[in-house]
């Protein structure tokens, strides 16, 4: 491991370790840890059954299916079911003013809790204030919003995505001339924050050419984004992934590419690929199941517990040389499934079988 990456996690560590004390009291900490820095929120408890809902953006990917999925199991668990007295799921797109207006429509509709994947992270404090008024509790996960206004559930994705970053240069022995970048989807507080993370170690690289395409998070997109970038540029020296990195494998192979370190997502097939080929690097992630810690974060506060305002998960995250068939990655399973099933410092991960029995309609 590089000196910038232990640093940067003892200086996280150190960091968490300085906040806890003041976050002895909020409610279970083992499960909603306290980013370094944030405050605390609580609201007066509520009598249930809860009316919640999950008002999803953009639909268009194996991860956002598998965090619909993972929202659905979350409910259908009889230690939830019996506290929910309606759960609903929409997609709307990539349009935040219809995103808004569907939360405008539960909080109208009475929707006690609403956890949604945020469109854009700037646009939100008007139904931030409108929710309020009406004492509907927001709890953004994933995309996050710009305000300390709610309580957020996340993973550091600048922290994520310097993981990437920093674990093929370390493969490299911190020397590179050429790499590739692909990123996610554009306004989104993610795809900003995960390329920061890559570029705080990459930028540290004398000499360094930073290639950057744009995947959106999906394999069809990144395979064709890469193949144009390797017919434009030739060979690269590493490649960073956000998502869809399958893809991303896939259009190198197809390009007769050499084999090279890569930091990459925590897809099935993704794992896959890295075992079968013997490509060095990371596989890391974002869990989907972080849907289902939103969730429970908004009962929790629904039922009057104190959480901080922001809220870092763990980062799922495997070296090349510890996969392991059925360990960390499923032949039999999927492809498109996603490893990240749950988070156990907040309740048992879900089973493949939870999961794939969930369908990712909207509801």
């Amino acid at each position: 491991m590089g000196g910038y990456m232990k640093h940067f996690l003892l200086s996280s560590a150190l960091a968490v370790a300085a906040t806890g004390a003041a976050f002895a009291d909020t409610y279970r900490p083992e499960c909603f840890a306290p980013a370094p820095g944030t405050s605390e929120i609580s609201y007066d408890a509520k009598d249930g059954p809860y009316k919640l809902a999950f008002v999803n953006g953009f639909a268009g990917n194996d991860w956002r299916i598998q965090a619909i999925q993972s929202a659905k199991a979350w409910a259908a668990r009889p230690e939830n079911a019996g506290k929910i007295d309606e759960f609903t799921v929409v997609s709307v797109g990539n349009d935040s003013a219809a995103q808004i207006a569907a939360i405008d429509n539960f909080i109208a509709a009475g929707y006690d809790a609403i956890t949604f994947i945020a469109v854009n992270p700037t646009a939100f404090e008007p139904v931030i204030r409108r929710a309020e008024r009406a004492g509907t509790i927001l709890v953004p996960f994933d995309n996050v919003l710009d305000t300390d206004k709610v309580v957020q559930v996340n993973e550091s994705q600048k922290a994520l995505g310097a993981l990437k970053a920093q674990t093929v240069m370390d493969t490299l022995g911190g020397e590179a001339d050429k790499i590739l970048m692909v990123n996610g989807l554009p306004g989104n507080a993610t795809d900003r924050d995960r390329r920061l993370g890559m570029m705080s170690v990459l930028e540290q690289v004398e000499g360094l050419e930073i290639v950057e395409v744009v995947g959106n998070w999906d394999t069809g997109t990144s395979q064709k984004v890469v193949a144009d970038a390797l017919a434009t540029h030739g060979e690269f020296d590493a490649v960073v992934s956000q998502h869809g990195s399958a893809g991303s494998i896939n259009a190198m192979q197809a390009a007769g590419h050499p084999i090279v370190p890569m930091g990459v997502d925590g897809e099935n097939g993704v794992r896959m690929l890295m075992d079968e080929l013997d490509i060095p690097g990371v596989s890391a992630s974002q869990a989907p199941a972080m849907s289902a810690v939103a969730l429970e974060a908004a009962v929790a506060l629904l039922e009057g517990n104190t959480l901080p305002q922001t809220i870092f998960l763990p980062i799922p995250q495997v070296q090349a040389e510890a996969l392991e068939a059925g360990v960390n990655y499923f032949p039999d399973l999927p492809k498109s499934f996603n490893t990240g099933t749950g988070y156990a410092e907040c309740f048992a991960p879900f089973t493949p079988e939870e999961l794939l029995g969930q369908s990712p309609d909207n509801t």
